[in-house]
């Protein structure tokens, strides 16, 4: 939604899958009639198979071929006007390198030939592992005529925040069966998401959990090991202080190194697994200037805890009885 600037999504009230929503399409030329909205778009959502290419499940938009939407794809590679046949579908950037299909070739959906009229890329990696279809030919081929999935909004630029509370309660005012939220809101409250969401912080917990555990078992079995060289240290001399110093600048330089291979082998194992034939297409491997940052951070953080404690106990005891350890 973000890539497409829209404000607000309205799907069908009390539906348990938002993605399985039903709207009557007139509600999308209703809605644009509300003083404050600048655009609407009405999406069937559904989900196909290119059967030739044994690619299964693939998620496929409705979209009217005189949407702003369609046209706020950037289209990499399109059929002319006058060479578009009947039965077409738009391929994203990401899924047409996934099953081998180029502009003018043909795929095969519930065993009918639909030829590819075009290849387009959004700001949205759903969007470019995702296949675009003319809305009026999607309903037919799922039998839901007239019926949209939801309908992404755009407010006028001017629209202030108490304003577009204003349009949700217009849009609800509308029909109550429509239920009007912000893209925000819309994405936060969305079952599937708060599961995803969910999974990927146990499965980090989990695994920060377990490196933590590794890493400060390491770092204190290392610095125990180095009793007897602690006691030589304090015996020639060296105060307590500078014998922690040394363990925790030690303990930060394997830090940053661990960091840094960590960095590297994540970034080449997203890339290996993008390739994988189950997500190709559909995970495309990003790792941020905030996540490295984060991570190394965390690894810092949890490598000069585990040097810290057992520094300053193995410092603390006398140089005698180090060195007959």
């Amino acid at each position: 939604y973000q890539s497409h600037s829209v404000d607000i999504v309205v799907s069908r009230q009390g539906t348990a899958d938002r993605l399985s929503s039903s709207v009557g399409q007139e509600a999308v030329d209703q809605i644009r009639a509300l003083p404050d909205v600048a655009q609407t778009a009405g999406v069937l959502l559904e989900t196909l198979s290119l059967e030739d290419q044994q690619v299964f499940g693939i998620p496929t938009m409705g979209i009217a071929l005189d949407s702003w939407l369609r046209q706020d794809f950037h289209w990499t590679n399109q059929l002319p006007p006058d060479k578009t046949p009947p039965k077409r579908l738009s391929l994203g950037i990401h899924l047409a390198q996934r099953v081998g299909l180029s502009v003018g070739d043909t795929a095969m959906i519930f065993e009918e030939p639909y030829t590819v009229d075009g290849i387009f890329e959004s700001g949205s990696v759903w969007e470019n592992g995702s296949m675009v279809m003319p809305l009026k030919q999607l309903q037919s081929l799922s039998d839901r005529n007239g019926q949209v999935t939801y309908i992404n909004v755009i407010l006028k630029p001017d629209v202030t925040v108490q304003q577009a509370d204003v349009v949700l309660k217009q849009i609800h005012a509308l029909d109550n069966r429509l239920h009007a939220m912000t893209t925000d809101e819309f994405v936060g409250t969305d079952t599937r998401m708060q599961i995803a969401s969910a999974m990927a912080w146990m499965t980090s917990i989990i695994a920060l959990a377990i490196g933590a555990i590794g890493t400060l078992n390491t770092m204190m079995t290392s610095v125990l090991e180095r009793t007897r060289e602690i006691g030589v240290l304090r015996a020639v001399g060296w105060p307590r202080r500078r014998v922690i110093g040394m363990i925790v600048a030690e303990a930060l330089l394997l830090a940053l190194v661990a960091s840094f291979l960590g960095c590297v082998l994540a970034m080449l194992a997203t890339t290996a697994m993008s390739h994988h034939p189950a997500v190709r297409g559909v995970l495309v491997p990003s790792i941020g200037p905030r996540t490295v940052i984060e991570g190394t951070v965390l690894a810092v953080t949890i490598g000069l805890l585990g040097a810290i404690l057992p520094a300053k106990r193995a410092a603390s005891v006398m140089p005698t009885e180090a060195l007959r350890s």
